[in-house]
């Protein structure tokens, strides 16, 4: 006996060894984009494709549930004042950023004041109503609003809520996007421009035992088929924005597996008002020329033949039948008869304008369809193509003069009216302002009460779907798809990417 199990023993070592010898292979989970990220600041970035990034990147002080509630990461909670005038929130312990510096509250407080004062920064509007940021201790941060902001929390779980090193922002805070630095589970390794971004798992991550994979690898594919063929192939292990026309493909291959879940996020295209010399053409001067050109989309149509009848069309910035949709106001049939009226009223029968959108097939798909729609009433639509971030960087100078974007939307309704049509805006692209909107949009932030939140969001509706600075299409059903060896992934309604959990 004694002799078997020091045979035994001696077996154990040398496979031991032998293991030993060879290297521990990493895991790697390659992800596919629909587009490349603009700039990873979280002062500066707008794109749907870099906050999917920035998940993997940066922790926020507070995060969304899947349910859509609200859950600590950074923070461990926050309590209201009484008054409502100030925010308290008491900071994790032993919190790291990627460069090894502490997580405290006087990073916390130089993070929100870059967003509120840097001339760069697109979260100026966000924090607006906030009169300062004041550090109570090492772990507890107040931040003091001069009017009562029921959004601010859903402000704290996106790109506001983002804290970098301020070691990181001291070196150069203009261009801390080209090598960012979080306290997020991965960090910056290396980024090239339309082709991929590099991240590693950061050892020191305050959640690490949530974390199953080494590195991510987040490639820029506009291309849905070739997005598609590149997973089929192996060469990806998961892809975000499904073609709705690619599920069969999907549901037919024994190694892919499709997941669904609900979204916030909704498509709308973007109208230069009174933005540079561009808004000087008959969609950007009349009303009744939007009007007419909305009229003569057939939204069910777009929906049905782009994206297999899965989305919800809508004309509001929340969906029919959620909290803050007016029913009063509901989506009109396509009218191509009262879309020629207008267009007589306005003397502008044959009215000229250029539509840009992403280079992706299937949005190519749907300018072609909204062309041909709008020539039957008489418009002359001319479609150009630019690549996401090229087309979101165009369109913020004002160059443009209709422009398709998509919103992946906010878990409070301000986020989701305020950055498009509010006149201060960061996404206000053709730069539309009505003062009476947007003293109802300021009287619905400083209100908790939502029976009179959505009396106020009723009321402006009736003001932005008569003036027409946007035209909301349809809200989304997320749909990714994967290698069926990953395990692991939660759907949240903002339609990012969490890793924490993800196994390959």
């Amino acid at each position: 006996m004694i002799l078997r199990s020091r045979t035994v023993m001696a077996w154990s070592a040398l496979v031991s060894a032998f293991l030993l010898s060879f290297p521990v292979m990493a895991t790697d989970l390659r992800i596919g984009l629909r587009a490349d990220p603009d700039v990873l600041d979280p002062a500066q970035g707008t794109s749907v494709a870099g906050r999917v990034v920035f998940t993997a990147l940066c922790d926020k002080l507070i995060d969304t549930t899947a349910a859509g509630t609200y859950q600590p990461q950074l923070a461990t909670e926050w309590t209201w004042s009484p008054d409502n005038l100030s925010l308290t929130l008491k900071l994790r312990s032993g919190v790291l950023f990627q460069d090894g510096q502490p997580m405290d509250a006087d990073a916390v407080k130089i993070n929100l004041d870059r967003y509120r004062f840097d001339p760069v920064s697109k979260r100026k509007s966000e924090l607006k109503p906030v009169e300062s940021v004041d550090v109570v201790d090492p772990l507890t941060i107040k931040i003091r609003l001069r009017e009562p902001y029921a959004p601010l929390i859903s402000v704290l779980t996106d790109r506001a809520g983002m804290m970098m090193s301020p070691a990181a922002l001291a070196k150069d805070k203009d261009t801390v996007g080209a090598h960012p630095v979080c306290a997020g589970p991965f960090q910056f390794v290396e980024r090239v421009e339309q082709d991929h971004i590099l991240l590693k798992r950061f050892d020191k991550y305050w959640n690490k035992e949530a974390i199953f994979v080494d590195t991510v690898t987040y490639r820029s594919i506009p291309d849905d088929s070739v997005r598609l063929l590149s997973l089929r192939s192996g060469d990806l292990d998961m892809i975000e924005r499904l073609s709705p026309s690619d599920m069969p493909t999907i549901k037919g291959d024994p190694n892919l597996q499709v997941i669904e879940g609900p979204s916030l996020a909704y498509d709308l295209i973007s109208i230069n008002v009174n933005h540079t010399e561009n808004a000087d053409n008959p969609l950007g001067r009349s009303a009744k020329v939007r009007q007419a050109f909305e009229l003569s989309i057939d939204r069910n149509a777009l929906n049905q033949v782009a994206y297999e009848g899965l989305f919800v069309p809508g004309n509001q910035h929340e969906a029919a039948g959620t909290a803050f949709y007016d029913p009063t106001h509901p989506l009109k049939d396509r009218d191509i008869e009262k879309a020629k009226a207008l267009l007589k009223e306005t003397g502008t029968p044959n009215p000229s304008f250029t539509f840009t959108v992403a280079n992706s097939p299937i949005l190519a798909q749907i300018a072609q369809m909204i062309q041909s729609m709008a020539a039957e009433a008489g418009f002359d639509v001319k479609i150009q193509t630019l690549e996401s971030s090229t087309l979101a960087a165009t369109s913020n100078d004002g160059k443009y003069q209709a422009s398709m974007a998509i919103w992946s939307g906010r878990p409070d309704p301000d986020g989701n009216i305020s950055p498009w049509a509010a006149c201060d805006g960061f996404l206000n692209w053709g730069h539309y302002c009505n003062p009476e909107l947007d003293k109802i949009l300021a009287k619905a932030r400083q209100s908790t009460d939502d029976k009179e939140r959505v009396n106020l969001y009723e009321q402006a509706a009736g003001i932005y779907l008569a003036d027409v600075p946007h035209i909301v299409l349809y809200h989304y059903k997320s749909i990714w798809a994967a290698r069926k060896s990953i395990d692991g992934f939660v759907p949240y309604p903002d339609g990012l990417i969490r890793i924490q959990g993800i196994k390959g």
